[in-house]
């Protein structure tokens, strides 16, 4: 640091300028390293040195001032710190103003959590950038309640976004809530219904958490919003924003006499609060009285030998059927849905007559009682229905999927019960037989009364086999048996009636409308059902027919829907044998190549482009293999 004698001015433009070239020529870290911590010390107490600093940042050009004004913004230990060395920059500078108020907040969303506070609390720290926060938290949240952000933006945004929000909140003044106070109700609500209609988990908890956010701080007195959702390390971050921490300070060390007169006084408060501990209050003669006239003294019967009575479950089909539609008692009912399943899977001959009516009912089935995993249970018995006799209720399940007069939920039921039941046909159903069985892994055993010298090689030779690591033995001991793949023959009347009805909207169900949460799970449903169809006979029409309904969706803006369309794409690849690929799809994949490179290099989310990636991977080991198969 040089000093002006005599009083003298002087200029700092050139520092400034060197300072804002070496900055934006990729040197910020090593020079904001070492001028940061200085300037922080020597502007703690000297006023003039702090109007030096301000200065320096003002005069850089605008040309540069993005770097140094971010460098001070990463590298200073406090808002405190930062607003004595940046001043009010970002009011007389209208680049330097846009840097913090919309290139950082809005445009990137690379920075940490501390970059955030240390900024939005450079901001609150004075009369004159006040009003720069409230603008800031009005465009955050313009963006956070934004339908299209919301769908177009990725999720690291949102989430950054949303810390943001929370962190401008913990800064404002009732004063300032109040005046506000309209707007921020109005953006939280139409904010909430963005987040709580998207597909994916985390931007609906991160809507939820910031509308609770503010819901608190508009309602001070009144009732506030309350969501259910997952308390994890991420939500109790986010809610930790709205609360500030005053900065850490150390804690000036005594010296060694006055530890010692520290030291020495501690006993004597343990010592009061111990008597005053220990000194019990007299009880009142009332009081005594009326313990001595408890129950306490009863002695209780013993119940230890106790058996509950358990409820008989039904023995026949028709007779769970009975019960499940017409019986008022819930305990049969109850031991019901918990034996239905067991039941259909060990009488298959006689669950085929009554099939289509089991699943009727159990697709209607709602609890009548607290039973503990009900949905599974109906689910479990629903897939031995679906597995038992596949073709029926298979094409049942598929046509009341578009039928009127259901929930999503009970849609999004019949997805997943397609799905189990064509994962368990489609695997064989014992687990392999062993070549050996009588193999047993090698130990030694001495009998008593044997002489071991004469079985001495057995003993070394099974010694050599435990410690010896075997890479390669030939055909291995376990053999998988071998079962027909039952899902062949009717993987059609899983995938295709899927597949036809999906761009005609119903009264209450539109699939390309509003409800895309439940086009998201059809179609991973079908990437699934395509996966599992590998080596069927349909597979290469099943192929064909959903390379042209995820083109017919490909520009789908919800990322859900468009991540399971690229699983789609990854499923044909992995199951169509190469050469119907080529004779059968030719053009299909040309233009599902070009789509798939655009979703690499343009898409926002980031599951899709890797999605996208590997199906492009997929496409060039298809070629590579194809080029080492000899004409």
């Amino acid at each position: 640091v040089c000093f002006i004698p005599g009083g003298l001015d002087c200029s700092i433009s050139f520092v400034s300028h060197v300072l804002g070239k070496v900055c934006v020529h990729g040197r910020q870290k090593e020079i904001l390293s070492v001028l940061v911590p200085h300037l922080t010390d020597i502007t703690k107490s000297d006023c003039i040195w702090q109007r030096i600093c301000w200065r320096l940042v003002e005069c850089v050009p605008d040309r540069w001032m993005e770097a140094v004004v971010l460098g001070f913004v990463q590298r200073a230990p406090g808002p405190d710190t930062l607003s004595r060395l940046l001043g009010n920059v970002v009011v007389k500078n209208k680049k330097a103003q846009f840097v913090v108020t919309q290139k950082v907040l809005l445009l990137q969303y690379c920075h940490t959590t501390a970059v955030l506070q240390n900024l939005l609390g450079y901001l609150s720290l004075d009369s004159l950038r006040r009003a720069l926060l409230i603008k800031v938290l009005q465009e955050l949240l313009e963006t956070w309640s934004s339908s299209s952000a919301v769908k177009h933006s990725p999720p690291e945004q949102q989430q950054y976004i949303s810390k943001a929000i929370l962190i401008c909140l913990s800064h404002l003044k009732e004063p300032e809530i109040e005046s506000c106070r309209q707007e921020l109700l109005t953006s939280m609500m139409e904010g909430v219904k963005c987040h709580l209609d998207s597909n994916l988990p985390q931007i609906r908890r991160l809507g939820m958490i910031v509308a609770e956010s503010i819901s608190s701080k508009i309602n001070t007195d009144g009732p506030v919003l309350k969501f259910q959702y997952e308390e994890d390390d991420e939500a109790r971050e986010l809610k930790s924003l709205l609360v500030q921490t005053p900065p850490f300070r150390v804690a000036p060390s005594l010296p060694d006499d006055e530890n010692e007169t520290a030291g020495a006084a501690l006993p004597l408060v343990s010592e009061s609060n111990k008597k005053s501990h220990t000194a019990d209050p007299v009880m009142p003669d009332e009081e005594s009285d009326a313990e001595l006239d408890s129950d306490d003294d009863l002695i209780p019967y013993d119940m230890s030998e106790d058996k509950e009575l358990k409820t008989k479950a039904p023995v026949y089909i028709r007779d769970c059927i009975e019960v499940l539609t017409g019986s008022e008692d819930v305990d049969k009912w109850e031991a019901t849905v918990k034996a239905l399943e067991s039941l259909v899977r060990k009488n298959p001959t006689a669950t085929r007559e009554v099939s289509m009516e089991l699943a009727k009912i159990l697709l209607h089935l709602e609890e009548k009682t607290s039973i503990e995993g009900f949905v599974v249970l109906r689910q479990r018995a629903q897939v031995a229905v679906l597995t038992t006799d596949p073709i029926p209720v298979a094409k049942y399940l598929t046509s009341q999927f578009y039928s009127l007069n259901y929930s999503l939920c009970q849609r999004v039921d019949i997805l997943d019960v397609l799905v189990l039941a064509a994962q368990e046909l489609s695997y064989p159903k014992s687990c392999g037989k062993t070549k050996h069985s009588d193999a047993q892994k090698p130990c030694i055993q001495l009998l008593p009364g044997s002489d071991s010298s004469k079985d001495w090689r057995r003993i070394v030779d099974e010694r050599i086999k435990i410690k010896t690591r075997r890479f390669a033995t030939g055909q291995s001991q376990v053999e998988l048996a071998s079962s027909p793949n039952e899902f062949s023959s009717v993987a059609g009347y899983f995938f295709f009636p899927l597949i036809q009805h999906f761009d005609r909207p119903l009264t209450t169900f539109d699939l390309l409308g509003e409800d895309h949460f439940v086009l998201g799970r059809l179609v991973h449903t079908l990437a699934i059902l395509m996966y599992l169809a590998v080596n069927t006979v349909a597979v290469t029409a099943m192929g064909k027919a959903l390379l042209e309904f995820v083109w017919a969706l490909r520009f789908h803006t919800d990322s859900y829907v468009r991540q399971g369309l690229l699983s789609c794409i990854s499923s044909v690849l992995v199951s169509v044998p190469a050469e119907c690929l080529l004779e059968d799809m030719t053009e299909e994949l040309l233009e599902t190549q070009s789509w798939l490179g655009d979703v690499v290099e343009k898409d926002p989310d980031g599951d899709c482009r890797r999605l996208a990636l590997q199906s492009l991977l997929l496409m060039e080991n298809l070629k590579k293999k194809l080029k080492t198969v000899p004409s």
